[in-house]
C-alpha cells in the first residue's frame, strides 16, 4: 500500500502538518495548530507541527509519534495499515477515524 497511507487510512500525503513540514510553511503551521487546539481541546502549538507521514521516515507530530492509539496497535501487530488486520470491521479504535472519513473505511476496506 501507498506509504503516505497512514495506520487508519487516512492519506498523510494530504494532511496539512505533511504539507507545512515538507514546505517548511509556518503560515500553515500556525493555522493547523490554532485548528487542531480547538477540534482537540489542547493546546498545540505551532512547533508541533512537523511531520513527515505516519508510516514515513522523519519528524512526526507529538500525536503521530507516541499519543496514537491506532499506530501503536499497527506496530504491535506488525501490520502496515489496519486493512491488513482482521478485527478492522469491528475496531473501536479505528471506528474512531473510519466512522467519519468514508474515504479512510474505503482505503482500508472496510465497508
Amino acid at each position: 500500500m501507498n506509504k503516505f497511507i497512514a495506520y487508519c487510512g487516512l492519506n498523510c500525503e494530504t494532511c496539512e502538518a505533511r504539507i507545512a513540514t515538507v514546505n517548511n510553511d509556518d503560515n500553515l503551521r500556525k493555522k493547523v495548530a490554532a485548528e487542531w487546539s480547538e477540534l482537540n481541546q489542547t493546546e498545540i502549538t505551532p512547533e508541533m507541527i512537523n511531520c513527515t507521514g505516519c508510516r514515513m521516515e522523519g519528524v512526526k507530530t507529538p500525536f503521530c509519534d507516541y499519543i496514537c492509539e491506532i499506530k501503536k496497535c499497527g506496530c504491535q501487530k506488525k501490520v502496515e495499515t489496519c486493512g491488513d488486520c482482521g478485527e478492522k470491521k469491528t475496531c473501536q479504535k479505528l471506528q474512531m477515524i473510519t466512522g467519519n472519513n468514508r474515504e479512510a473505511a474505503e482505503t482500508l476496506g472496510i465497508n
